[in-house]
């Protein structure tokens, strides 16, 4: 930090002279408050706005050959900025130009995030260590780590208790490598499927998504604060705040036009289940609401956030999204000004470490911005310092991250949860599961053998050995079959084409295998902007890479991209058997498919395992009961199309309905199950108020299997428009051929309530009614049943 008012400069000088090695904030015996009131007594101003500095991370190291060691940025961001942390430390891909030859392996890792503490803790005069915030919403995306199916797959699980401990699995090797922050949950609303982001989603529904995202808080944190200092746990980061999945025409980042209503009762949903959950940080979104950016949105960051839900962990803005008050949204005409209306608004930390620094600096100097403010903002990072336990214990032993990261246990645990995530739309005449006696298979298609294209955005390099694709898992899986494989076409580029090839290996096969999709896999030739975000190239002299998803990567269109459909017509057309497979990052228009191929697995980007995951499910070594997150339209000029919209319910147009094609919450299995026994008891009073709900599942086939139960609610007469219906509660259920299981749910005034004209979450008295089945659209048991009296929800 290049400016220092002469005041405190001369307080500095005069604290750096005092022994500080027994001061108070170094007396593991005391409270985390007592520590954090005598540590920010002694810091100057430049020191506070530096620990509310976190710059890009991966320049701070320098790697040559099998040597690597702090850089000489580095040594002078900790001398001259005095900063609190950093983003990224870890971070591999194509825009930190960091490769599996210059990048950081997980002992490297381990070794260059204890120097970069002990750098800190030495060379600062009041010793205090870094939070090292990595991104993590599929696997740590860094070299080495496990990579999970991207959020939407997991999402497609419908099972939290599995992406809780995939988010332990994660954290687990985050704080092994010595990171100890880890972005996620993703909480933003998918009802705009042309946004390049939809993949990192848990899908379109508020109810579904706050059930995931607490499963990913509790893996990160674990169940009680204690954990954190356990050396398995990491503080989490809930992103994007508020309602940044539904940007105007798809464009990220773009403005967001939502009224109040339908922000409090569907997009902060997730976001105050979140916060009642005890997640450590929060960060802003890119875009505006109602013509306000998010990461100057005071109503929201101050008074709703802190104010109304207690909130006490830290605000961090996206990349340069303060900065972009100014460069981006023109709400101020300074630097100065853009750092001030975001730290006034509620925004404690400046994520890429160019938002604040000086600006703010200048900000207090000229009385826009009060040094209680930033001493408010710096007592919430120090907290989160000091309960994740770094002043006591900021290293970690470096040969043990080899042992933690990517072991056999979190690579079964990747196929698991791909397995789990994989959803089957259509299996006419019982196609699948596919025998295990054929003796020619064709597996064609452009993403059939694409390893980097079934990751997802946000991965790291990758070893070869590290991914099975579709190919290799269905080579693994029929060692004796005669496996020919096809690429036939490129997911946008037309020139690398071969349609004449795949049909004839089509021709010679038993059955053909089309995987086809997206692809959100980054080169080294794409331009980034410097937020990370891909820019999109239209140079026409070039082939064109696959990736037409992932962040930056906005559609116009959602139809299967290139030559892929007619790839895949022509492959029908031979007669032979054909399935098609999925691997993307969207919903895309699949109507021709649905009309005209036997068998349809949508599988999203399903990680590392995603090969062998797939494999199983097409031979019938596992029983598909993956549930679409969101629904998939028919055609773009439905968009967005969702279940649960509000009152009228007709909904038509000239050409077709409005229905999707393929409805939330829906997939099919190897099995046939059976609903009945529906019963429903409403006890107590007010806020105590309980409706308990039981029936009975049955497995009818001879095939084990698993069932998603999902309970939805109508609120039959509200004094505001409400949901045809919401989701309200959900369950995956395994039961055998032949077994019968009782399922139960509970549902809370919170479960029932609305949002009122004057704003008031209340439950309206009157009568619900009860909707049980196995898709938003496939409801198999009904009732209803009365609320008695109105039920105010308190905050």
């Amino acid at each position: 930090m290049k400016k220092i008012c002469l005041c405190f400069l001369l307080i500095s000088n005069l604290l750096s002279a005092q022994d500080l090695k027994n001061a108070p904030y170094k007396n593991s015996e005391l409270s985390v408050d007592e520590r954090v009131e005598n540590l920010i007594s002694l810091m100057t101003i430049d020191e506070k706005i530096g620990q509310l500095t976190t710059p890009l991370g991966w320049k701070m190291y320098k790697k040559e050959g099998n040597t690597s060691g702090i850089s000489e940025h580095y040594k002078e961001e900790i001398k001259n900025r005095k900063i609190g942390g950093l983003w990224g430390l870890l971070r591999a891909d194509p825009w930190t130009q960091k490769t599996l030859e210059n990048g950081l392996h997980p002992k490297e890792a381990a070794k260059i995030t204890n120097a970069i503490q002990k750098y800190a803790i030495e060379n600062s005069r009041l010793g205090i260590p870094l939070l090292l915030e990595e991104e993590a919403m599929h696997g740590h995306m860094a070299i080495g780590t496990t990579v999970f199916p991207t959020a939407i797959g997991q999402a497609s699980t419908w099972n939290p208790e599995l992406i809780m401990t995939m988010a332990e699995a994660i954290a687990e090797e985050i704080r092994a490598q010595g990171s100890n922050t880890g972005y996620g949950p993703i909480i933003d609303i998918a009802r705009e499927p042309r946004w390049s982001r939809v993949e990192e989603t848990f899908g379109e529904d508020s109810y579904l998504i706050a059930e995931m995202g607490k499963s990913i808080i509790k893996g990160f944190q674990g169940e009680k604060e204690s954990d954190l200092k356990d050396g398995k746990h990491v503080a989490a980061t809930l992103k994007h705040f508020a309602a940044y999945g539904v940007s105007e025409g798809g464009h990220n980042g773009a403005a967001v036009h939502v009224g109040q209503r339908d922000l409090f009762q569907n997009y902060m949903y997730p976001v105050k289940e979140a916060v009642d959950s005890g997640v450590l940080s929060v960060m802003t979104a890119y875009s505006s609401i109602d013509g306000i950016p998010s990461t100057a949105h005071k109503s929201l960051l101050t008074n709703t956030l802190r104010e109304d839900w207690g909130f006490d962990g830290f605000v961090i803005s996206d990349l340069a999204s303060i900065e972009g008050l100014l460069g981006d949204h023109h709400v101020v005409e300074t630097s100065e000004d853009a750092a001030a209306m975001a730290m006034n608004a509620g925004v404690d930390v400046d994520l890429g470490g160019n938002g604040y620094d000086d600006a703010l600096l200048d900000a207090v100097n000229s009385r826009k911005v009060s040094e209680e403010r930033i001493d408010e903002a710096v007592k919430r990072i120090l907290t989160v310092k000091f309960k994740l336990g770094l002043f006591d214990d900021p290293y970690v032993k470096e040969k043990e991250a080899e042992k933690i990261v990517r072991n056999s246990e979190h690579i079964e645990l990747a196929r698991e949860v791909a397995r789990q995530s994989v959803t089957m739309l259509k299996n006419e005449d019982n196609i699948l599961p596919l025998n295990k006696e054929l003796k020619n298979i064709a597996v064609i298609g452009s993403n059939a053998d694409m390893q980097y294209n079934q990751l997802g955005d946000y991965t790291a390099p990758q070893s070869e050995d590290n991914i099975i694709t579709v190919l290799e898992g269905i080579q693994h899986k029929m060692p004796n079959a005669n496996i020919e494989y096809v690429k036939g076409t490129a997911v946008r580029d037309t020139t690398q084409t071969d349609i004449p090839a795949a049909v004839a290996a089509a021709k010679r096969a038993e059955v053909a295998i089309v995987v086809l999709g997206g692809s959100s896999a980054r080169d080294f030739k794409t331009e980034y902007l410097e937020t990370g975000a891909a820019t999109v190239s239209s140079k026409e002299d070039q082939i064109l890479g696959d990736m037409e998803s992932g962040e930056g990567y906005d559609r116009s269109t959602l139809n299967l991209m290139g030559k892929q459909l007619e790839l895949l017509q022509a492959v029908v057309a031979t007669g032979t058997p054909t399935v098609l497979v999925l691997i993307k990052g969207r919903p895309l228009l699949l109507n021709w498919p649905s009309e005209n191929v036997p068998a349809i697995l949508d599988a999203w980007y399903p990680g590392q395992e995603g090969g062998n995951a797939i494999a199983d499910v097409l031979f019938g070594d596992f029983n598909p009961a993956g549930r679409l997150p969101v629904s998939v339209p028919k055609s773009l000029g439905q968009i967005p199309v969702y279940y649960n919209y509000w009152f009228p319910n007709r909904r038509d147009y000239v050409e077709t309905d409005a229905k999707p094609l393929y409805p939330f919450g829906f997939g099919l299995s190897y099995s046939e199950f059976e609903y009945s026994d529906l019963k429903l008891k409403t006890s107590g009073k007010g806020k105590n108020t309980k409706v308990e709900i039981s029936l009975k599942v049955s497995n009818i086939s001879e095939v084990d299997g698993d069932e998603v139960v999902q309970l939805y609610i109508r609120d039959m007469v509200s004094s505001v428009l409400s949901s045809v219906k919401q989701l309200r509660g959900f369950e995956r259920v395994t039961l055998a051929s032949g077994e019968t299981k009782t399922i139960q749910f509970e549902l809370l005034p919170k479960e029932l309530s609305l949002f009122n004209a004057e704003m008031k979450q209340l439950v309206e008295a009157g009568a619900f009614k009860l909707m049980i089945g196995a898709s938003s659209e496939d409801i198999r048991l009904e009732t209803t049943f009365e609320i008695t009296e109105n039920i105010e929800i308190t905050k």
